[in-house]
């Protein structure tokens, strides 16, 4: 491990010095590549910096006990080689997971897809909560979120909400969210003050980017125009701008109204379609995979119970790694940070325990 290290420093710092080059820097396509991969190598190289100086302190502190001191500085010097062990072996784990082959689908956008599930109107109204949260959570870490189609009610819920959110590690952050969520409070539709259970279901897929990962045969498609309209069925304008593309060879459908323009519309649909027919193909590759090494955070599988949250205790808990926050208001409206960490912590130490690329 410790060779592959010194490598990448060494890559590293050839980096620094061809950056600084005038005929690298006139060069803005060359530039740029090179800026990308110092940028991925430069945590890596911090990190293992790091190491370097706590082996170092602790090589100087032993040197320093050879000199036989006196009590008070050996209690000073033995001080200093415990906080070296302990920075050693906790920049030595860092390094490990640093040096992990990443999720090739971490960097990207992603589209959300958020369906009420059981519940009826509450669900609908749970569904429009998990959008705000993640509207939220987005603004938070600077990414931008669009619209792409909603199925609302007339109480401002949402039997259906699917949404872009574009941003630098979007996919790596909202991975674990795939799954059955679940709601316990008294609705404000319910008069005698009872606790209902709700569920909304919510399936995150990255957006497939490259002309390379998904091709689309016009032939394999159908596309339908039709009038865009609101909730209870007010119309948002007078043209067929909404959009309806229907995969002939898998049945999948997908449809986007928030545009005025047809063009837009159409544009935004395909990008669903081609995620969703990226998930397909990303599902069968992880199917091929032994049982054994599923993640113990979850598959990601749509149907999989992930999350209560229960209102009257102010309770979120995320069941698949057993974690509990006591601050719902604050988790809704996207301070969702301390339960993510906790989901890739975990997911992490576990593929580390196992061998696993990450």
């Amino acid at each position: 491990m410790f060779e592959k290290l010194q490598a990448i420093e060494n890559r590293y710092e050839e980096l620094n010095m061809r950056l600084a080059d005038p005929s690298v820097m006139n060069d803005q396509e060359q530039y740029l590549k090179l800026m990308k991969e110092h940028s991925e190598l430069s945590e890596i190289v911090e990190k293992f910096r790091e190491y370097k100086n706590y082996k170092k302190a602790l090589e100087e502190a032993k040197q320093m006990l050879d000199e036989k001191p006196d009590k008070e500085l050996m209690e000073m010097i033995e001080a200093e080689i415990n906080d070296a062990k302990e920075g050693i072996a906790r920049t030595e784990r860092e390094l490990k997971i640093l040096l992990m082959p990443k999720d090739p689908n971490d960097e990207k956008d992603v589209i959300v897809e958020i369906r009420a599930g059981a519940g009826g109107e509450e669900a609908a109204l749970f569904a429009a909560v998990l959008y705000r949260m993640y509207c939220h959570y987005a603004e938070s870490k600077g990414w931008v979120t669009s619209l792409i189609d909603s199925n609302p009610t007339e109480i401002g819920g949402f039997k259906e909400i699917v949404f872009e959110i574009e941003g630098k590690g979007a996919y790596s952050r909202l991975k674990y969210e795939s799954g059955v969520h679940r709601v316990q409070r008294v609705p404000t539709t319910e008069s005698s003050g009872r606790i209902h259970t709700s569920t909304a279901t919510v399936a995150v897929l990255p957006e497939a980017e490259g002309v390379g990962e998904i091709e689309i045969n016009p032939n394999d498609i159908e596309v339908d125009t039709y009038r865009a309209s609101g909730a209870g069925g007010q119309h948002v304008n007078k043209t067929s701008s909404a959009i309806r593309i229907t995969h002939i060879p898998t049945g999948i459908v997908v449809t986007c109204q928030d545009q005025r323009s047809q063009h837009k519309n159409r544009e935004k649909a395909m990008r669903v379609l081609k995620a969703k027919l990226y998930e397909i193909e990303r599902q069968k590759r992880e199917s091929e995979v032994a049982e054994n090494r599923k993640s113990q955070v979850g598959t990601g599988d749509r149907s999989e119970r992930i999350r209560t949250y229960n209102f009257p205790q102010r309770r979120v808990t995320d069941h698949r790694i057993g974690y509990t926050l006591y601050r719902i208001e604050e988790f809704i409206n996207g301070d969702m940070d301390e339960l993510i960490d906790a989901l890739i912590t975990t997911d992490q130490a576990r593929k580390l325990t196992n061998g696993e690329d990450i």
